[in-house]
């Protein structure tokens, strides 16, 4: 990421996949680990809703954040996804909404599946991380208020049922990229970034 990175905080109530963001993370200092939940982070700009392509959001971490921002956040993530979307956000996209709440202004809406379902062995993971980092990135080159922390749980770690340990190493793929971008794209870069993301395509579907 660019100029003045935001704090990554990962969220999870799951201690195993905390112990698996930690050995994924090793070593980066914008990163904290918190073995709980959202709610009870003091500090955040930003919080990410793992989410499905319709707005629709009734349960898991989803159903948390309209509990905790209300349900008129979930009427403005639907009201952008008619606007941007025709009606339905995809999977590697990610949209900054206001929440109304001034402690911590945004979320990042963003689908890890079309509808719940079990993703374990795509990339959904890595590209809904990817897309949100991507988002936040874009929202602090023009913003005013600018997003200087960013509250994440787990993607695709419940209905999805993406194992503790794939699921840290897809996200933590997606962030130590998004700190270093290439000055140049070429085929070897890309070809090395799907070996080693290893997922996506037909591919999974013969194994």
């Amino acid at each position: 990421m660019s100029i003045s990175t935001p704090k990554l905080i990962l969220v999870d109530p799951k201690r195993e996949l905390c112990e698996c963001w930690k050995q994924q993370f090793r070593g980066l200092s914008h990163v904290e680990i918190v073995n709980g939940k959202f709610e009870e982070l003091e500090e955040f700009d930003c919080m990410v809703s793992a989410a499905n392509s319709f707005g629709l959001m009734d349960g898991g971490v989803d159903l948390a954040i309209i509990c905790y921002f209300g349900v008129e956040l979930m009427d403005r993530v639907q009201e952008r996804i008619i606007r941007d979307y025709l009606g339905e956000q995809p999977v590697g996209t990610s949209v900054i909404v206001e929440t109304g709440n001034a402690k911590h202004p945004f979320i990042a809406h963003t689908p890890t599946m079309r509808v719940p379902m079990t993703i374990a062995t795509t990339d959904y993971v890595f590209a809904a991380m990817w897309a949100m980092l991507v988002a936040v990135h874009q929202h602090n080159r023009q913003a005013k208020r600018r997003i200087r922390s960013i509250a994440c749980p787990g993607l695709g770690t419940s209905c999805g049922m993406v194992a503790p340990e794939e699921a840290a190493r897809q996200m933590a793929l997606a962030y130590r990229w998004s700190l270093d971008p290439p000055l140049t794209i070429s085929w070897a870069l890309a070809k090395a970034r799907q070996g080693a993301v290893g997922r996506g395509g037909d591919s999974n579907l013969r194994k």
